[in-house]
């Protein structure tokens, strides 16, 4: 038991290192973005940062920058006196900024750009390790392939109803090219294309085309996507289609009394191609009455399995062999892993403020969120990790470069409205419009933290729901 005990803390305090690791890895390398163009410019550096509130270490270098470590690890900052004036956040400057020589409008947009071009710079880095030692991509999901098309579908109110995707006439083995005319290039891709899609018919309900290739020829078929799951985001109902590859088989079970074996791989079922261990479920019980025939490859040779009628086999029923999808070494690009989440990022911000769209701020991830990804990236491997760092940098780089007071663009635009107007806003106009947003994104950062939370509970709650059902089937006589 102590053992065990030990084990799971010492994994746990291992995953939460590595998260903090790399997500103070990322804010350090947006501030260390500013601390060297403002070096650069002749900037008075007052202060830097990594995170807020009470001070845990601190020191005064021979430049006269004070290095600080606050006790709040999320986000962090550059004192810029001559550039800005944040006090309510960094606390009170000891300099009269008055005092200091004025900095010019390219200097202050070079400062201000420069963190979010570090954070790209990070990334980019980090993709290049990437594109090095591969990244583990399971074959599921690397796929547009229709899997599975059930028959109805579960509303995010727990309702359910017909599956939107079996009305419009969707099947399994359909390969999904495009939704609403964008391209769709794996089944990630194509769960979040159709889930930030903002299409609607003449009544104003959910829409979406999806335009497919089925036995070599290319059609457009609409579907009325309805809003599923706790996030309440559009979905049709399919499941992605794979070659099926037998992992472990049940000896005694309908699938280890029929011959299957580890590492066979399934070509057809009863004379048709089968992409789903569902579909693979339902196609023995549906021909349950009678023997079935099941094509596989097994080292290399294409070989027959009979499978016996089975009249009284029950729908849910475990047939004893667990599938699975095969994985594969991809090298993408390291500019093809910045512009894969730079495109999502602005794809996602547009969704959230366009009014077509289903998309609001709750489905938005905070810093619960965050640390929480991180933390399941890190029992995934060291490279998940580092492709989920890369997307946090490209949305921490977009984000700061929005026209929102107190970040990185808001700032920018206050300096550009002063250089068209021929001289600076005023300072108590700054001052103002600072103090608000930072109030509306303290409000939001708890909202979103609120909402993190409140996943992570029912996702809990769901797992142990699980368990508890596993645990009763097996003590079940």
């Amino acid at each position: 038991m102590l053992p065990n005990l030990i084990h799971f803390l010492l994994a746990h305090a291992w995953i939460a290192f590595l998260s903090l690791l790399f997500l103070e890895g990322s804010i350090f390398a947006h501030e260390l973005g500013h601390f060297l163009a403002a070096r650069r410019c002749g900037l008075k550096v007052e202060r830097f940062s990594i995170g807020f509130g009470p001070t845990i270490w601190s020191r005064r270098g021979r430049d006269g920058v004070e290095y600080r470590l606050g006790l709040f690890p999320i986000l962090g900052y550059v004192a810029l006196p001559q550039l800005v004036d944040l006090g309510a956040v960094e606390g009170k400057s000891e300099i009269d900024a008055s005092q200091l020589p004025p900095v010019s409008y390219g200097s202050k947009i070079l400062v201000l750009v420069a963190g979010a071009g570090f954070n790209i710079l990070f990334a980019f880095a980090l993709a290049c390790i990437i594109t090095v030692v591969g990244q583990p991509a399971s074959n599921e999901f690397e796929t547009t392939r229709v899997g599975y098309v059930p028959s109805t579908l579960k509303l995010s109110d727990g309702s359910s109803v017909p599956s939107p995707a079996a009305a419009a006439g969707l099947r399994a083995g359909d390969v999904v090219e495009a939704i609403d005319g964008r391209k769709v290039s794996d089944w990630n891709d194509l769960r979040l294309t159709l889930g930030m899609s903002s299409n609607r018919d003449s009544r104003g309900q959910p829409r979406a085309v999806f335009t497919i290739e089925r036995d070599g020829r290319q059609l457009d078929i609409p579907v009325s996507p309805r809003l599923a799951s706790d996030e309440k985001i559009r979905q049709v109902g399919i499941s992605p289609g794979f070659e099926l590859i037998a992992g472990q088989v049940d000896p005694g079970s309908v699938a280890g009394e029929a011959g299957f074996a580890p590492g066979d791989r399934i070509v057809r079922l009863d004379g048709a191609p089968v992409w789903s261990p569902i579909a693979f479920e339902d196609r023995l019980y549906a021909g349950r009455t009678r023997s079935l025939s099941a094509t596989i490859l097994r080292d290399g040779r294409e070989l027959t399995i009979v499978i016996p009628a089975r009249p009284g086999m029950k729908p849910d029923a475990d047939v004893g062999i667990a599938f699975s999808a095969g994985l594969h070494l991809i090298h993408p690009s390291p500019f093809a892993q910045i512009r894969d989440p730079l495109l999502l990022t602005v794809r996602s911000l547009w969704s959230l403020i366009n009014p077509r769209s289903d998309i609001g701020l709750s489905e938005m991830t905070g810093p619960v969120g965050m640390v929480r990804m991180l933390g399941n990236a890190a029992q995934a491997g060291i490279s998940t990790v580092i492709m989920l760092t890369i997307l946090i940098n490209v949305n921490l780089a977009v984000i700061n470069l929005l026209p929102v007071p107190v970040l990185d663009g808001g700032h920018i635009l206050f300096a550009t409205i002063g250089r068209l107007r021929g001289r600076a806003l005023p300072v108590s106009f700054i001052a103002a419009a600072q103090s608000a947003f930072i109030v509306l994104i303290a409000s939001l950062f708890l909202y979103l933290s609120f909402m993190d939370v409140r996943r992570w509970g029912k996702d809990i709650q769901t797992d142990r729901a699980a368990a508890a059902a596993t645990s009763a089937e097996l003590k079940s006589p």
